[in-house]
């Protein structure tokens, strides 16, 4: 006998997505119409238009960003930075577009400013209150799936506090098998996997997670055999040694499963993603920052002698040489095979550059390395090569870091891993950071070291 089953969307989420599309064309479009009524502008043909290309493109990046995946097991402030960064390059889509088209006067900026600004505002809203409305259901019952464990595996137990502690995400745990110590730890009968099979073909089960150590190959394939003659969804969870490697993924080899251990984040689409991203935020940031700069350069030859730009050869991308370009701050311009870090009180540094070094204004001439494909505005920071020769040799995955091009800031400068690593453990902590940043790359990441750095800076303690 089938089990009723509540809830409309249980074994598919195509529906919520159709719906979540539409809803976001929906947002998109209501949100332009209440701008230009807002401020008494005429919705015509050009603002038609500049809705349909920002439909198009918002669809388009989205597909990109996986927003349309199912966000069961996902936080609201994940899925708001997502939508933030599809817009982003929806709006820099929408201006190209303008600019091509030589079309941007018949605009009115303050109606446009302001749908630019409010969008995902509506978008994000529209999406909490969908999500908000969905999870009350689930910790109902509604719109809920039975899963399955089944191994003794390392995964096994994270699994069941996981789903124990987020009802929201509509997962209720229908038995556990083939896993006495656990069981008994939840107070449960030992059930084999011949109760397993039984109950997914009795249908009472929508999902099963495998949680076999790596090293039971043989019954991981045998199980998974005998559930292709289901309709019950397979997952089997890798156990420590696999989720442990840097920045493992699966992938296919014409047909041929792989799991990729040491990668870059930045291949195929994600490649022209982060350089667009480059190409748009750092001349952007670049038009904004060159009275500063200019500013800078002449403070630093009235200072001292010596030039306003110091060149220092650097790794760069998959370890070749560049040559990045930063403000002199010091007296010496040092780049030889041993380059002494900065030190508190170092009489190196020049008392311009003190303040230059400590507020990190010395690093923005390096917005012309990220223009010329040298760089990029996120990533882990450059070291200079005598530093990369000695740390490789001491710091396990240390040249990982270069696996993705060097940024202005990034996620070890945010969280204060900057300066001088006077000690090996800020050293590995640093490498610990960038090594996190590549695992998790997203343009969502990326803006939010973006405005960490503007609001939060990275100067560090250790910044001298």
């Amino acid at each position: 006998m089938t089990p009723f089953r509540k809830g409309m969307m249980r074994q598919h989420g195509g529906e919520l997505s159709i719906l979540h599309r539409i809803l976001d064309i929906t947002s998109i479009l209501v949100a332009l119409w209440l701008c230009t009524s807002l401020y008494g502008v005429a919705l015509g043909t050009y603002y038609k238009l500049a809705g349909l290309v920002a439909v198009v493109a918002f669809l388009f990046f989205a597909e990109w960003h996986a927003l349309y995946e199912s966000w069961r097991s996902d936080s609201v402030r994940n899925e708001a930075w997502k939508i933030l960064s599809v817009w982003l390059l929806t709006c820099c889509a929408l201006l190209a577009v303008m600019f091509i088209s030589k079309s941007s006067t018949n605009f009115s900026r303050v109606a446009v400013t302001a749908w630019m600004l409010s969008t995902p505002l509506v978008l994000t809203l529209e999406r909490v209150l969908l999500r908000y409305t969905l999870r009350h259901f689930r910790k109902l019952g509604l719109n809920s799936r039975a899963v399955a464990i089944v191994g003794a595996g390392s995964g096994a137990s994270q699994l069941v506090e996981t789903i124990s502690r987020s009802p929201w995400m509509g997962l209720r745990i229908e038995g556990i098998y083939d896993n006495k110590d656990l069981s008994h730890r939840l107070g449960l009968e030992y059930q084999d996997v011949e109760k397993l099979l039984q109950r997914v073909r009795e249908q009472f089960i929508d999902s099963v997670y495998i949680s076999y150590p790596m090293l039971q190959e043989d019954k991981i394939r045998q199980l998974v055999e005998q559930l292709a003659d289901s309709t019950a969804s397979v997952h089997v969870v890798p156990d420590v040694f696999v989720s442990d490697l840097l920045h493992a993924r699966w992938s296919s080899l014409e047909g041929i499963p792989l799991v990729s251990i040491f990668e870059s984040p930045f291949y195929g689409a994600n490649f022209f993603l982060k350089r667009l991203e480059d190409l748009v935020l750092g001349s952007l940031i670049l038009l904004l920052i060159s009275p500063v700069m200019v500013a800078i350069a002449v403070a630093v030859k009235i200072t001292s002698n010596g030039p306003a730009i110091f060149r220092q050869k650097r790794y760069g991308l998959n370890g070749e040489v560049i040559e990045v370009w930063k403000f002199r701050s010091m007296k010496v311009l040092e780049d030889g095979a041993v380059v002494p870090q900065a030190r508190k009180n170092d009489p190196r540094v020049t008392k311009l550059g003190t303040f230059l070094r400590k507020s990190s204004l010395d690093e923005l001439p390096q917005f012309i390395n990220v223009l010329r494909g040298q760089m990029s505005i996120v990533g882990p920071r450059p070291h200079a090569v005598a530093h990369n020769e000695e740390y490789r040799k001491l710091i396990h995955g240390y040249m990982l870091r270069h696996k993705v091009k060097p940024g202005i800031t990034g996620w070890a400068q945010v969280n204060g891993w900057r300066g001088e690593t006077d000690t090996m453990e800020k050293m590995e902590m640093r490498v610990k950071y960038d090594l996190d940043y590549i695992n998790n790359w997203s343009i969502w990441f990326d803006l939010k070291i973006i405005v960490l750095t503007i609001f939060r800076g990275m100067g560090g303690r250790n910044a001298y």
